[in-house]
């Protein structure tokens, strides 16, 4: 099987070849530099590179003929790329593996989620979960090296998703065998849309109630074995089914799976936090919220390959904007291109600045994320853990809302370019169709976005009560440096922008001066503390209301009252969220273009200042309101975006190019570095789709339909 980049060899560039290598004639920046910037440094730049050529070469990755396959077949192509990656896994460095696995996602979404099924959720368990016995027990037992194991992940139920600790799995304790019994109580506790269980998993990590001498002690997660490792066979007391066809992501065999009085060895429950004794003893933990570190993991692995996947997407449609041309200007000798159009502009280019905001806080959290399990993983007995469980509970909400804000940009950024393409992107092999339907279930899986986005909503209200509350007593609040700005409440609500408005006019006569960074950044902590002080003040009223009644002494009413007090103001903590996040991004794409070189800072500021203005011009609304804005300072940067995105558009190709990413990982005719895009696209349709004789179904249905009988009808007649 030949790679799927290879073509037919032409004379001469074409007029698109040609549109496109214009484009690349005097770059602003050398892009190179820029490519080992993003990447953070020549090795790994070069080292994605060795992964991509490997890829691309082997016939097992081949992606060319996805779309004319069928379900079994996306199925087993997918998993026989798994042989091929344990073994990286068993003789690379984690560093090297993981830059391996992020060049895969890229390439192969289905894949990685199929093999991530087993080593980040599966495996993942087992390492934040498992006491260091059980750890070595299960990594003996071939957990690691997937030999005579491969996990699945047993989280979600026909009846609850985000709701964890309402799952209705049991796991009850039977003394007399010193067993649990798994089991299944209704329909709705199924367990459902399990990725690799309809097929492959041997093993899966089970949350289940613990039931302990009739009393329920939370969600806590086994390790139940599920198939005979050597027949495939289920095992007894297992159900399995098959989920079927989904939405995206067809490489993956998502299953059901029901228990009916499975079971399994105490030592098969997980435990590093809550532990069960011989005489059914159970022991929490002190410290609950150190299982949180867990949940993070996967929703910071979302927020870095929201970045690459919107990479990917811009790739495609920024070069086929730049080739395609639509209609000539009068005295034009030729059409001009989408790109030189201002509403293509401003349809592209601010989903470039988001991508470039989304890398630098992927790289960030991702950072935060290392640190912190480093920290929990140091942790000895009696130490006090004040600063690493503010860490923790801030990474944690900071995490979901990100994830939630990301994956939902990165949702909207595929379908934009997907629309760009015109009439091309409903097209299967032009590669966008299938990108937006492998990345919608982002939003969904590893928590609800939504409900990701009211837990961090939540967390910021807590944080601005923490700072009120600080304030009356004469102190300020400590909190986390990506929330510091709500210490400032109230103060910070009283700022106005300092960029000067003119008296007689009523306009701002200097609009870039809007756009410097240190003025966005204030701007978007202002915006945000004054959503957060809204939505705080909304739960105070809301609290008082409901707390109206209740005895101090009520624990239960009282936290009923609280719950009620959050609902009532769950559209203010939204708004409040997704302002903090956009801010957030913002900040953190400041800081990462602070250490770049200065051959580099000029794109980058643009891309900054774009962002800026985008936020600003998109969510008027929400930087109006919080005052430090006037309309004129609005009005000033809605003026500036033009002339903002005709300086960003003679950057867009080579900015793209910066990505690196071969023809092979973009995966789509239109995104040819070379621009050869129609050759490619007719080339891949036709080899896929080779031209019939007649159609297969003429005699069944078309021939019938054109020589049916027809009885002669009358017919009105025209007046001449």
């Amino acid at each position: 099987m030949t790679s799927t980049t290879t073509t037919t060899m032409i004379a001469a560039p074409n007029r698109e070849m040609a549109a496109l290598a214009e484009e690349r004639a005097a770059p602003a920046f050398p892009v190179r530099d820029m490519t080992y910037f993003l990447d953070g440094g020549k090795d790994a730049t070069e080292l994605k590179e060795r992964f991509m050529l490997e890829l691309e070469r082997d016939p097992v990755w081949r992606k060319d003929d996805w779309p004319n396959l069928t379900l079994p077949e996306m199925r087993e192509r997918t998993m026989a790329k798994a042989r091929l990656i344990v073994n990286f896994l068993a003789n690379e460095p984690v560093h090297v593996f993981r830059a391996r696995m992020a060049v895969i996602s890229t390439v192969d979404p289905g894949f990685w989620t199929r093999l991530g099924v087993h080593y980040g959720l599966f495996f993942g368990a087992l390492q934040s979960q498992a006491t260091s016995n059980q750890l070595t027990y299960w990594v003996q037992k071939g957990a690691l090296a997937v030999h005579n194991m491969y996990g699945c992940f047993l989280m979600t139920e026909m009846g609850h998703g985000s709701n964890v600790q309402a799952l209705e799995t049991t796991a009850t304790f039977d003394e007399a065998s010193d067993e649990f019994v798994i089991h299944t109580p209704s329909l709705t506790a199924t367990k459902w849309w399990i990725g690799g269980a309809a097929h492959t998993a041997t093993h899966g990590t089970v949350y289940a109630q613990l039931i302990v001498r009739g009393k329920r002690h939370g969600v806590k997660v086994f390790v139940v074995p599920l198939r005979d490792p050597k027949a495939g066979t289920l095992l007894p007391g297992i159900s399995i089914g098959d989920c079927g066809k989904k939405f995206g992501r067809d490489g993956i065999d998502n299953g059901w799976v029901q228990f009916t009085n499975v079971r399994i060895p105490r030592s098969y429950m997980l435990m590093k936090h809550t532990q069960v004794k011989r005489d059914g003893t159970v022991i929490d933990p002190p410290l609950a919220q150190l299982s949180y570190g867990a949940l993070i993991q996967g929703r910071v692995a979302m927020v870095v390959d929201s970045g690459n996947t919107a990479k990917k997407a811009l790739t495609i449609a920024i070069r086929y904007g730049a080739i395609r041309r639509q209609f000539a200007s009068p005295g034009a000798d030729q059409e001009t291109k989408l790109l030189d159009y201002t509403i293509h502009q401003h349809r592209l280019l601010p989903l470039l600045a988001q991508t470039f905001a989304m890398h630098f806080a992927g790289r960030e959290v991702d950072a935060m994320y290392t640190a912190l399990m480093e920290q929990l993983d140091s942790v000895q007995p009696g130490q006090d853990m004040t600063t690493v469980l503010e860490t923790l509970k801030e990474t944690h909400a900071t995490s979901a809302g990100l994830k939630a804000y990301c994956t939902w940009t990165t949702l909207n950024l595929i379908e934009q370019c997907r629309q760009t393409l015109g009439g091309h992107g409903y097209s299967e092999y032009t590669g966008l169709a299938p990108m937006l339907k492998d990345w919608a279930v982002q939003c969904t899986w590893e928590g609800d976005n939504t409900v990701l986005t009211l837990q961090l909503g939540r967390f910021l209200v807590s944080c601005c009560r923490e700072a009120i509350t600080a304030k009356t007593k004469g102190t300020r609040a400590k909190l986390g440096a990506g929330v510091a700005y709500l210490a400032q409440v109230p103060e910070i609500l009283k700022r106005v922008c300092p960029v000067p408005v003119d008296a007689a006019s009523g306009e701002v006569t200097d609009a870039m001066a809007v756009l410097d960074p240190s003025i966005l950044r204030t701007a978007f902590e202002v915006a945000a503390a004054c959503a957060v002080a809204k939505a705080t003040r909304e739960f105070e009223t809301a609290l008082s209301k409901h707390m109206q009644g209740v005895s101090a002494t009520n624990k239960k009413a009282r936290a009923a009252a609280t719950e009620r007090a959050h609902e009532d103001s769950a559209h203010a903590r939204f708004v409040a969220a997704k302002t903090h996040s956009m801010g957030y991004l913002f900040g953190k794409f400041v800081d990462g273009v602070a250490k770049a070189p200065a051959d580099l800072a000029a794109p980058l500021h643009r891309l900054v200042q774009l962002y800026g203005a985008h936020a600003i011009t998109e969510h008027a609304g929400v930087f109006l309101t919080s005052g430090y804005l006037t309309a004129a300072h609005v009005s000033a940067v809605q003026t500036a975006m033009n002339a903002l995105l005709r300086n960003v558009r003679k950057d867009a190709v080579p900015l793209v190019d910066a990505f690196n990413l071969t023809d092979f990982v973009v995966g789509s005719p239109f995104g040819a570095k070379d621009g050869n895009i129609y050759e490619r696209y007719f080339e891949r349709v036709t080899k896929l789709n080779p031209p019939l004789p007649k159609a297969p179904y003429f005699e069944s249905t078309i021939k019938p339909l054109l020589e049916r009988g027809i009885q002669d009808e009358e017919y009105p007649e025209l007046e001449d």
